[in-house]
This record gives structure tokens, C-alpha cells and sequence, in this order.
């Protein structure tokens, strides 16, 4: 089944029930299947067969789901994308995948464009106003959905470990619709629901548990494009969400905004978190401030991507990841492949539904990364108790997670070694108390070069999204190297100056 059908089958429950809003806007769902059909049309007209992939880079707005489901029922593959890329990276994200076309928003055209040019994919600039013309220009929309078999791809998510180039998980029809279907039962969700959409649409969590979840249950999902407590208070209490979904650095933050006491989210009945572990301290705060259960939950972009969860009908174990969903196994096995004993660590491993197809054109990685029986390495240290809950325990590979935001630090060293000053780096996470973790970068100069920490640190602001740029910069003399040669991140001493 094509997972643009999930729309259709909204559409014809209730096509006038409201499916999006962003704040005075509302979409029905009548409206965004006209839409994206509407989108879908104008992509055949433009060469693009199915099977073949378009980026999608846009922010949360109503614009994003109408390409989203545009792109599948076209028979395509969505390549989402983050907005804050710049033009080296889209260069990539569109090449590497052979994108025929991308949808960006009018603010981020310029990064776009230089990558549409590289890759030789055709642009689409969505400026409001203009975009609506251009798709009431097109002729003979048809409503129907292109067929596709469980095992297509519909998505491309880039992801990537702490060595080479992104990888781009490719998630099936299949793997989707039935995260998404997952989901509405984990979540209880239905019609009535007001989904919470501040979590990136271009990022699995966000698009899975928000907009594809919301679909599925026919529920309406309330965008939010950037992410400010104060805004976001206003807008549950507005909207009366009944649904948040978040990062833990969310919580967080609306814990601590001073709107908090004045806010009135009676209306929520269930807070999900994911993306990073969630503290217990903070857990325990914000339940008792508002009133609402939060369910934490872990998964991958490869596991499309929700593997595991607490459930709402069973014990919730404050600091565990909680149990497999429906139809997923989870197991923890040392680095031979054997499971080790209940409460020893090892790493997480998944078979089921959800677990990706492979890498897009890379058998290697895919190799490496399921086994023949069809189990998914994630690189994630864990330990599990008696009752099959999980405790996520440390992360195997270097991956920096920022605010929720994944920062691969071989990206962001391979743009420092690219200055003429630098001979040798190493970038790290460093404990940050609002974002989790903080982007940091040692850096050994060429013999008589000279560089201060502040030029590094634009060098790369200026090359990366505003999420991946370290923060903090220090030179060293020698980096600490193993009897082979390869930096020992273990050993990088931080300055007291640079920590404070």
C-alpha cells in the first residue's frame, strides 16, 4: 500500500474535519489531498516517474505535508531535508540520491538552488501565494494514488555514524504506515486529537509520530516552525492539545519559561518524549507542574523510527525506554552477537516491521549494519531488566546529539581540515545543561600557521547548518593519538576556560 492512501482513506471518513493549523490557518483534509494531488500532477508533468526521488526541504507548514504526500502518491520517494543545510550539504542530499526535483522553502532557495545545480535537479520554490498559483495552473489532477508494493521505498532518511558520508536509510511503504498505525495505537489517538507539530517534519520522530501518525487517526496536527516555550504554551492552550510530542530539551524549556504558570494545558492527556534520554528529575518536574504522564520511547531513523516505548496501559519505568512495540523484537547482545545475561550491557539490536530496507547504494554499510537474520545493529549500549524494559546506558558510536539534533562530528572535522591553518581536530560533545550536549573542537595547528578558536569556529559557521558549528574551540599543540596514530577523543582535555 502507497502511504499517501492513508490520506485518501482520511478524506473519505471526513474530508472537511480539519487536518492542519498553523495559527489563524486551517487546512481540511479535503483541502490538502486537492493539494497534493494537485502536486503529484505537477511532478508527472515534470518527468518524474515513479521511483524517482524529491527533496523536500521545508519547514513546518502546511506546505511540507502537501509536498510530502504530493511526492508518494506520485509513486516518488521523499528525500526530506533539513532547512538549515547549506550549499555544500544540499549538494549532496540531492546528488547522492539523483533527485529530479526539490521543494524548498523561498527562505532557504539560495543554499537550494546551489545544490539543485550540482545534483541537476529542477528547484521549486514555495513562496505562499505563488506556490498556490502554480499548482491551480495545473490541469486534469487526478485523485488517485499511485500503486506501490509494501517493500518500495517511499522515504530517503540521511543519517550517518562518526565516519564518511551521510547514509540514507531507505524506509519502506510498509515500514512507515505501520510505524504510523503503531503509533495511533500506542497513543490512543483518534479524531478528536490535537497533535502537537513543533518536532522537525523533516526529522522520523516528527514525521512519523506527528504528521504521518495524525493522518492515520485522521487527528489534526497544530505546526509550530520554530520552537518558543511562550508560543508553544499559547498555542496547547489555544488549540487545546491533547497530544505533545517532544525532545527532552522541550520539556526543559517549557518547565522553565515563566508562561508556565499562567498556561492552562488541562486539555493534555499524553506527553511523549524521544530523540535523547530524558533525564528523571525532569520528568518527575514536569508532570507534577502539569499534570500530564510522559511516555519516553526510543528508536532510530532506520527503525522509521519508533522501536520502543513505555506504554500507557502498562508500568512506566521513570529513566527506561520501556518495552518493543507490537511486532518488533529487541534484544541485547555482546560484541560477538550473543545475548548477554538480564542487567548486563551490551548493544540494542531490532528485527521487525519497522527496521529499514537498506542504505540507499550501499550494500556495504547495509551489510554491516543487519545481519542475516534480519537484526539491526544500532550502536547503542543498553542493559534490560527482568520485565523487558530497556535502559539505554551509553552511546557505542561518537554521535553528538544537540537540543535533539544529531551532529556527526567526521562532518563537521572534515570542514576544519579544510582550513589552511589546521594540521589535526577532534570534535566531541561536551555536558550542557539546557541542550544535553554541546559541540566542541580541539584543533592543532601546521607549524607557523596561526589561527585564533573565534576564525575556526565562523569558518565553519559559515559551511554548516547553525546546529552543527562548535560552540566552543581550543588549540592544542599535539592531539592524544593510540599506538596506531588515531586520536584518542577519550583523552582530549577540556580547558577549564573553555568549559566554563
Amino acid at each position: 500500500m502507497n502511504l499517501a492512501q492513508n490520506l485518501s482513506d482520511a478524506v473519505r471518513r471526513d474530508g472537511g474535519r480539519t487536518a492542519l493549523k498553523l495559527d489563524d490557518v486551517e487546512v481540511s483534509y479535503g483541502a490538502l489531498d486537492e493539494a497534493s494531488a494537485r502536486v503529484a500532477k505537477l511532478l508527472r508533468d515534470k518527468g518524474v516517474r515513479p521511483g524517482d526521488r524529491v527533496g523536500v526541504m521545508l519547514p513546518n507548514v502546511p506546505y511540507f505535508p502537501i509536498a510530502y504526500y504530493g511526492v508518494l502518491r506520485a509513486g516518488g520517494v521523499v528525500v526530506p531535508m533539513n532547512v538549515l543545510l547549506k550549499g555544500r550539504e544540499t549538494g549532496f542530499y540531492l546528488s547522492d540520491p539523483e533527485a529530479k526535483a526539490v521543494f524548498v522553502w523561498h527562505g532557504f532557495a539560495e543554499a537550494a538552488q546551489a545544490g539543485a545545480d550540482e545534483a541537476g535537479a529542477e528547484c521549486i520554490v514555495v513562496t505562499p501565494g505563488e506556490f498556490e498559483q502554480l499548482l491551480g495552473s495545473v490541469k486534469d489532477a487526478s485523485r488517485d494514488v499511485e500503486p506501490r508494493e509494501d517493500d518500495d521505498t517511499a522515504v530517503i532518511l540521511y543519517t550517518s555514524g562518526t565516519t564518511g558520508k551521510p547514509k540514507g536509510a531507505e524506509l519502506t511503504h510498509a515500514n512507515l504506515s505501520k510505524n504510523a498505525q503503531a503509533v495511533v495505537g500506542l497513543f490512543g489517538l483518534t479524531a478528536e486529537d490535537v497533535i502537537f507539530g513543533g518536532l522537525p517534519l523533516f526529522h522520523s520522530f516528527g514525521q512519523t509520530c506527528g504528521m504521518n501518525a495524525a493522518v492515520a487517526a485522521g487527528a489534526c496536527l497544530t505546526l509550530v516552525p520554530r520552537f518558543d516555550p511562550a508560543k508553544v504554551l499559547d498555542v496547547i492552550e489555544r488549540d487545546e492539545v491533547t497530544v505533545f510530542e517532544g525532545v527532552p530539551t522541550m520539556y526543559g524549556a517549557l518547565l522553565n519559561d515563566r508562561a508556565a504558570e499562567s498556561a492552562d494545558t488541562s486539555t493534555l492527556r499524553l506527553c511523549a518524549s524521544g530523540g535523547a534520554s530524558l533525564p528523571v528529575e525532569l520528568l518527575r518536574a514536569f508532570e507534577e507542574r502539569f499534570g500530564c504522564k510522559i511516555l519516553e520511547g526510543y528508536g532510530l531513523s532506520e527503525t522509521s523510527p519508533v522501536a520502543s516505548f513505555n506504554h500507557p496501559d502498562n508500568e512506566r519505568k521513570a529513566g527506561s525506554i520501556g518495552t518493543p512495540i507490537e511486532g518488533v523484537e529487541m534484544k541485547v547482545v555482546d560484541d560477538d552477537g550473543n545475548d548477554v545475561p538480564t542487567g548486563e550491557v551490551g548493544e540494542i539490536v531490532i528485527r521487525g516491521h519497522n527496521v529499514m530496507k537498506g542504505y540507499w547504494n550501499r550494500p556495504d554499510a547495509t551489510a554491516e549494519t543487519i545481519d542475516g537474520e534480519g537484526w539491526f545493529k544500532t550502536g547503542d549500549i543498553a542493559k534490560a531488566d527482568e520485565d523487558g524494559y530497556f535502559f539505554i546506558v551509553d552511546r557505542k558510536k561518537d554521535l553528538i546529539i544537540r537540543g535533539g539534533y544529531n551532529v556527526y562530528p567526521r562532518e563537521v572535522e572534515e570542514v576544519l581540515y579544510e582550513h589552511p591553518a589546521v594540521r589535526e581536530v577532534a570534535v566531541v560533545g561536551m555536558p550542557h545543561p539546557k541542550l544535553g550536549e554541546e559541540v566542541g573542537a580541539a584543533v592543532a595547528l601546521k607549524k607557523g600557521a596561526t589561527a585564533s578558536p573565534e576564525e575556526l569556529q565562523t569558518f565553519v559557521k559559515e559551511q554548516v547548518a547553525a546546529y552543527k558549528y562548535p560552540r566552543k574551540v581550543w588549540l592544542m599543540d599535539d592531539l592524544p593519538k593510540g599506538p596506531t596514530g588515531k586520536i584518542l577523543k577519550r583523552e582530549i582535555e577540556v580547558p577549564q576556560e573553555v568549559r566554563a
